[in-house]
């Protein structure tokens, strides 16, 4: 029985140094690359520990880029980011609210075409978005890598789910000291939910945040594009791939993703474990 045990704790433990080294390894090689020399970049031998750490590799990344540098394009990812967020909250909540308490003709038909859209991809909606953001003249602008996204059906979907598990008697009771629908939302509904709002955000920032397609096809000018974008460009300066710059790049774009996570972790967890019980 012990050695079972033992036999058990033994594999579960190799199981997560497996894990650690499949999921860790691709950080540890960017981080190293980004610190290395040209030279060392391009041996045929692997370089993993770089004999003197070249920091300034991240300051040639972060200057580097036609529009002028990091800057332009980071300011324009929080921009799209924040944006996209604030506005799905302002779309989202409301949506999953009304379809968890009321009941109203085309319910289930309207619920049931959010979940088609949770099983379709961004690129199949990609050709008619496209047309019409160029109809209205919104092409290389930040809008049109905002407005398409201020709708998420994994959102309202994961958002109703939890209002659901609401009491309608607290609703009710709330409404008769003079609640509105909005209190009952800011101060009720969101209050109470706050793993999948977490949950929500998170997912939101990093697909937001690592999109590529969508700014690389709805602008030409460098001034409107965002960090994936301006990072893909470091591939190509002066005429060869500086891998070195590049691993930079990516560094600077991920540590947000990192931060965030660390942050958010706690919640999104609460979010999992919960989905679960129910």
């Amino acid at each position: 029985m012990r050695l079972k045990k033992r036999l058990i704790k033994t594999g579960g433990v190799i199981m997560k140094l497996f894990l650690l080294f499949i999921f860790g390894w691709p950080f540890f090689w960017m981080i190293s690359t980004s610190l290395q020399t040209i030279d060392e970049v391009n041996r045929v031998t692997p370089t993993f520990f770089p004999a003197v750490l070249q920091f300034h590799n991240y300051l040639d990344a972060w200057h580097s880029g036609p529009a002028g540098g990091m800057w332009v394009y980071l300011k324009n990812s929080i921009i799209v980011v924040l944006s996209v967020i604030l506005l799905q909250m302002l779309v989202v909540v409301p949506a999953a609210y009304a379809f968890a308490k009321y009941e109203f003709k085309g319910k289930k038909i309207m619920f049931g075409s959010i979940l088609i859209a949770l099983m379709m991809p961004t690129q199949i909606t990609f050709l008619p978005v496209y047309l019409m953001m160029s109809k209205w003249g919104l092409i290389n602008s930040l809008l049109p890598q905002i407005l398409p996204f201020i709708t998420n059906a994994f959102a309202i979907f994961l958002l109703r789910q939890y209002f659901m598990q609401v009491e309608n008697e607290l609703i009710e009771a709330a409404k008769l000291d003079g609640a509105s629908e909005w209190r009952v939302i800011l101060q009720i509904m969101m209050p109470m939910s706050k793993p999948a709002l977490a949950s929500i955000i998170l997912f939101s920032f990093v697909g937001q945040w690592n999109e590529y397609f969508w700014p690389l096809v709805m602008t030409n000018a460098d001034m409107y594009r965002t960090l994936p974008v301006a990072i893909a460009q470091l591939k190509e300066m002066e005429g060869m791939a500086n891998w070195q710059i590049v691993m930079a790049g990516n560094a600077i774009l991920v540590l947000p993703v990192l931060l965030v996570y660390l942050f958010a972790s706690k919640q999104i967890m609460k979010s999992f474990a919960y989905s679960g019980i129910k």
